[in-house]
């Protein structure tokens, strides 16, 4: 017999009832430390108390009246995130993968509306992630998600990561933009070089196409900037973010430059409950919390802690780790043994953490961890891999 909720998920034997910064507890007391965030959405950690507050206080007030009508705050979160981007306008929506269909369909329709309508196709890259509808499974290119599903939604035009021969020759009169997540969060903690990502913006601009940067899951503070591509010194035309903006109440945006947007006039797209008072609400407490001073910083400092403990893992259990990636608070260890193994691993030490692709774990803390925090997760961390040693000796 099916189950009351769609047995989608191979859910954890857990449940969580609730939290206070980077601990999570069950309904007897027990306590977890925290290094999944809700797959980075929990920015700030559970039970944030700037959180609560305009959580609060906006439902106090008024809950949703849809974007038939002025809202204000929603006003105020986009200048405030076009003031810190590259970006003059902002569409606001509920989770990243509308997020990443509204891109798509900005770049597609920015060349429809210069008259240019064959422009339709996307160059996306292997090991990417965008989402679970049926346009961003395609530009994901993944077969496990498309499998079942019916044919892939045309447009899509997949290269090998890191590839510039094969980009360089998937580009042609149909392409209208290259896509790409500047750190890989499903397909395995992969960074993009700063040189790769300055290069493909090279490549946009002489071949006249958008760049569409994914930041849902690297965006908002995860890597130490308030956005990922931040290091590198370039800018895309789009950008997707989501999951953090939100800090566990849901939120996305798309974020461009007019010109990209030339496209999208009244009509063009829409979301009933895209950027809501409620959500708008949290999305600038979030901002809040993250832009104040000191605040990155410390989220670089912890990053590299965290950095080096795992760094001094790898050393001590050679037969459990075989590498350590990607960059700032967004970890992720590839193991010699299963990742959902390590996974379970650090389950029975109290510890979430979560699988990613290529057989990584990956550690995704809320942004507020400390030196405490830090060093209690590299002490069960070590624990998960001890157990895993005994298990398989």
């Amino acid at each position: 017999m099916i189950s009351p909720v769609l047995p989608t998920y191979a859910r954890a034997p857990v449940a969580f009832v609730r939290g206070q910064g980077a601990r999570a507890y069950t309904e007897d007391g027990t306590e977890y430390l925290d290094f999944g965030a809700g797959v980075a959405v929990n920015s700030c950690g559970h039970a944030h108390p700037h959180l609560i507050a305009a959580l609060t206080e906006q439902a106090n007030k008024i809950w949703h009246t849809s974007n038939l009508y002025q809202m204000p705050g929603q006003e105020k979160l986009a200048r405030r995130l076009i003031e810190k981007t590259f970006a003059e306008t902002v569409f606001f929506c509920n989770s990243g993968a509308e997020a990443n269909e509204l891109a798509i369909k900005m770049a597609r329709k920015h060349f429809a509306a210069l008259g240019q309508p064959e422009k339709f196709h996307i160059i996306t890259f292997e090991g990417a992630f965008h989402g679970r509808t049926l346009g961003t499974l395609a530009a994901g290119g993944q077969q496990k998600y498309l499998d079942g599903f019916g044919p892939k939604a045309p447009g899509f035009d997949q290269v090998p990561f890191g590839d510039r021969k094969a980009l360089e020759a998937a580009i042609g009169p149909q392409t209208a933009a290259l896509m790409i997540e500047p750190v890989q969060g499903e397909g395995g903690l992969r960074s993009v070089p700063p040189e790769e990502l300055r290069y493909l913006r090279k490549l946009a601009d002489e071949h006249g196409l958008l760049l569409i940067f994914d930041e849902i899951q690297c965006g908002v503070g995860r890597t130490g900037k308030l956005f990922a591509h931040e290091w590198t010194g370039v800018a895309p035309d789009i950008m997707a973010i989501a999951k953090g903006i939100g800090g566990g109440f849901p939120l996305g945006a798309v974020l461009a430059t007019e010109k990209a947007a030339n496209g999208m006039v009244a009509g063009t797209h829409g979301s009933t409950f895209g950027g809501n008072p409620l959500a708008t609400a949290v999305g600038n407490a979030v901002l809040d919390v993250v832009l104040a001073d000191g605040f990155l910083e410390n989220v670089q400092k912890q990053a590299l802690n965290l950095k080096q403990g795992l760094a001094r893992l790898k050393d001590l259990h050679p037969t459990v780790i075989e590498d350590i990636r990607g960059q700032g608070l967004m970890m992720g260890i590839k193991t010699k043994v299963l990742n959902t193994d390590f996974v379970k691993a650090a389950l029975g030490q109290h510890m979430l953490v979560i699988g990613a692709g290529d057989n990584v774990v990956r550690l995704l803390p809320p942004l507020i961890v400390n030196d405490a925090d830090i060093a209690e997760a590299l002490k069960k961390l070590e624990a998960a891999c001890l157990a895993l040693e005994k298990k398989d000796g």
